[in-house]
C-alpha cells in the first residue's frame, strides 16, 4: 500500500476501514478512515497512528516512502484507541527518539497502554524544531477528550486536527474537492451532532482562539475522513454554524409504536405542523437509528417524543434514544410528549420530565391516548402540531 502526498513534505499514511458500522453507539454507515501523517525532513515525524488492527496498513504506507527506522518523532494528538492503538507497536518498531502528547494525553496513554517508553508533555505554544520546519501545538481540550490537541506544521502551513473537522467516511479519494459534497455534508453534520455537539460552547471559544492566533492553514488534515485542501475554511465555518445551534422552522417527531396507535398520533401531529408551514421529520425508532435522530435535530427548533407504555414504563427503544439525546445536550429546542397507553399513562408524563431535564422548553402537557386514538384524539394531535408550529414561529421571530 502506498502513501499519498498531501503537501511537499507531508504524506498520508493512514488506513481505511470500509466495514466499520458502529462507533460507540453512532451508526457509521459509510465506514471511516484512521488518518496518520508522515512529515519528511531532517527529523521525520509521524503525526498520530491508527487503530491497532490497521497497523500493518499504516506500516506498509510508511515503507513506501521511508525506512520506518528513520522516524525520529511521534506525536499523539489524541489518546483514543482508534488513533493510539498502534502507538506501542510503532514505538517498538521505529524506536523514535521522542514521543509527544498533551499533559492529559500522557496521562491517558499511560492509563490505556501502560507503556514502557517515555511520553513527553507539550502544551499550547510549545514548538518542536524538525530541522527544516517547526511543529507547534494548540490544545483543544474536550474536543472531544480532555487530551485533544492540534499540531501545526508552520512553513508548510498544514494543521493536523485529529478528531476536530473530521467525519466518519471511508473514501479512496483523499481530498475534499474529490468527494461528493452532498455526501460529505451529510457525514460532517452527523459527525458533529454525534461527537462534538455537547462541547459546542467550547467549539465557539476554540474557533475564536484559533482566529486570535492568526492560524490560516493551507491544508487541514483531520484523523477521520478526507483532507481539506481546496477550501479549508469551509469546514471551520460549518463548525461555527453547528456550534451556534440556531434553530430553524423544523420539527423532529421521534416515536415508537406497539400496535400502531402512537404512530397514528405522530402522523396527525405531523399533519398539524405541516399545515402551519413547519418542516417535519418523522422518525420511527423501528426504522431509524439514534445517531440519525440527533443529526436531524442539529438544525431543528422542536422535538416531539411519542411512546407507548410497556410494563408501566416507556418503550425500551424510546428510553434508549432519550438517554442518547440527553448526553449530547442539544440546545434551543421546544417540544412536548405524547403516546398511547392501556391502563397506566404516567410513563408518558415521565417523558415530559425527561425532556425538561434535557433543557427542552415544554409547550404543552403530554397528550395521552387510552389504546387506539379516535377522531377526536387525532384532532387533538393535529392541534398539538399547530401549537408547536405557532410557538416555534414566535421563537424564531
Amino acid at each position: 500500500m502506498k502513501a499519498l502526498q498531501i503537501s511537499p513534505h507531508v504524506y498520508w499514511v493512514g488506513a481505511i476501514d470500509w466495514n466499520l458500522r458502529d462507533f460507540h453507539g453512532y451508526a457509521t454507515t459509510r465506514g471511516t478512515t484512521y488518518n496518520a501523517y508522515l512529515v519528511l525532513g531532517k527529523k521525520p515525524t509521524l503525526i498520530d497512528t491508527v487503530k491497532k488492527a490497521f497497523y500493518p496498513e499504516m506500516l506498509s504506507r510508511i515503507k513506501s516512502v521511508i525506512d520506518p527506522k528513520q522516524i525520529e518523532i511521534i506525536v499523539s494528538n489524541h489518546a483514543e484507541m482508534d488513533h493510539s492503538g498502534a502507538l506501542e507497536q510503532a514505538v517498538a518498531d521505529f524506536e523514535p527518539s521522542a514521543v509527544y502528547a498533551s499533559a492529559m494525553g500522557v496521562k491517558n496513554l499511560i492509563a490505556q497502554l501502560h507503556p514502557s517508553f517515555e511520553i513527553k508533555a507539550v502544551k499550547t505554544g510549545d514548538k518542536i524544531d524538525l530541522g527544516d520546519d517547526t511543529l507547534s501545538f494548540v490544545e483543544a481540550r474536550m474536543l472531544h477528550w480532555p487530551d485533544s490537541m492540534l499540531a501545526y506544521l508552520e512553513k508548510e502551513n498544514v494543521l493536523f486536527t485529529n478528531d476536530v473537522f473530521g467525519m466518519h467516511l471511508a473514501t479512496s479519494k483523499l481530498f475534499d474537492d474529490e468527494n461528493d459534497e452532498n455526501i460529505w455534508m451529510q457525514e460532517a453534520r452527523k459527525y458533529y451532532a454525534n461527537i462534538i455537539l455537547p462541547y459546542s460552547d467550547i467549539v465557539m471559544r476554540f474557533l475564536a482562539q484559533v482566529q486570535q492566533m492568526g492560524l490560516s492553514p493551507k491544508i487541514i488534515a483531520p484523523d477521520h475522513g478526507f483532507v481539506w485542501r481546496k477550501d479549508p475554511s469551509s469546514i471551520v465555518k460549518l463548525y461555527g454554524e453547528f456550534a451556534a445551534q440556531k434553530p430553524t422552522n423544523k420539527a423532529v417527531i421521534v416515536y415508537d409504536t406497539m400496535w400502531g396507535s402512537t404512530e397514528k398520533m405522530a402522523q396527525a401531529i405531523a399533519d398539524g405542523l405541516r399545515q402551519n408551514g413547519t418542516t417535519v421529520q418523522l422518525m420511527s425508532m423501528h426504522a431509524c437509528h439514534r445517531s440519525d435522530v440527533i443529526t436531524e435535530l442539529l438544525d431543528a427548533g422542536a422535538i416531539l417524543v411519542g411512546t407507548p407504555v410497556l410494563n408501566s414504563n416507556i418503550y425500551p427503544a424510546m428510553a434508549d434514544v432519550l438517554c442518547y439525546l440527553k448526553g449530547l445536550k442539544k440546545k434551543n429546542l421546544i417540544g412536548a410528549a405524547f403516546g398511547s397507553y392501556g391502563w397506566n399513562g404516567a410513563p408518558i408524563d415521565g417523558v415530559t420530565k425527561m425532556l425538561e431535564e434535557m433543557g427542552v422548553e415544554i409547550v404543552s402537557q403530554a397528550l395521552k391516548c387510552c389504546f387506539v386514538p379516535d377522531e377526536n384524539m387525532l384532532t387533538q394531535c393535529e392541534e398539538l402540531g399547530k401549537l408547536v408550529s405557532q410557538k416555534l414561529a414566535e421563537k424564531l421571530n
